[in-house]
C-alpha cells in the first residue's frame, strides 16, 4: 500500500499531524502551522537544520521545492475529490537566500475555486495555476512558487500520453 493513503487513513491523528508525519516531511522536520479544514489557507514552517543547509549556509532550494511540490494539489484534491489530481509544472524562483527557517503560505482564492468548477462542469477537466511563496522568519519573502494542478477525471489518458505510449511499445 501507498504509504502516503496509509496514512491519510490513519483518522485519529489530526489532519496536520498526517501531513508531518509522511516519512519525507517527516525527515525534513517540518511543522504546520496553520490547516484550514477546507485547505483555504495553509502554513508550514520549514526548519533550516545541519542537513537543509547548503555550503552558502541558507536552505536548499530542493528542500523549498520538496515541500512546495504538492501543497495546491493537496488542496484541490480536498476541494474537488473524486478526480485524479497531481502537479504538471511547477516554477521556482529564489528571490533571496533563504538563510533562516521558511514559511510556506498557501491561500486558495475562491475566485480560483469557482472558475476550476465551472472549467469542470463543462470541460470535465481543469488545469490552474497557483502562486505562493516561502517566507524568512522577519516576513520577507524569499522564494516564489508558480505551480500548476492538473485537474483530471479518474482513469484519465491523455492522446499525447497514448501516442507517447505506442513509441515506447516495442514491435510485436
Amino acid at each position: 500500500m501507498n504509504i502516503l493513503r496509509f496514512i491519510s487513513r490513519l483518522h485519529f491523528l489530526p489532519e496536520k499531524k498526517r501531513i508531518e508525519y509522511y516519512p519525507p516531511f517527516w525527515l525534513m522536520r517540518i511543522k504546520v502551522i496553520e490547516l484550514s479544514t477546507d485547505w483555504q489557507s495553509v502554513r508550514i514552517r520549514l526548519p533550516l537544520t545541519l542537513f537543509s543547509r547548503n555550503m552558502g549556509n541558507s536552505m536548499f532550494g530542493g528542500y523549498q521545492a520538496s515541500i512546495a511540490d504538492p501543497v495546491a494539489a493537496l488542496a484541490c484534491a480536498k476541494k474537488f475529490p473524486g478526480y485524479s489530481i497531481w502537479t504538471r509544472s511547477m516554477h521556482i524562483d529564489f528571490i533571496r537566500e533563504g538563510s533562516t527557517d521558511l514559511e510556506l503560505r498557501f491561500k486558495f482564492d475562491p475566485a480560483q475555486e469557482n472558475e476550476i468548477r465551472n472549467d469542470l462542469e463543462k470541460n470535465g477537466r481543469s488545469t490552474p495555476t497557483f502562486k505562493y511563496g516561502l517566507y524568512l522568519k522577519d516576513g520577507t519573502q524569499c522564494t516564489q512558487v508558480t505551480n500548476t494542478v492538473a485537474i483530471r477525471p479518474k482513469g484519465y489518458a491523455s492522446k499525447k500520453n497514448d501516442a507517447y505510449k505506442t513509441r515506447l511499445t516495442p514491435p510485436p
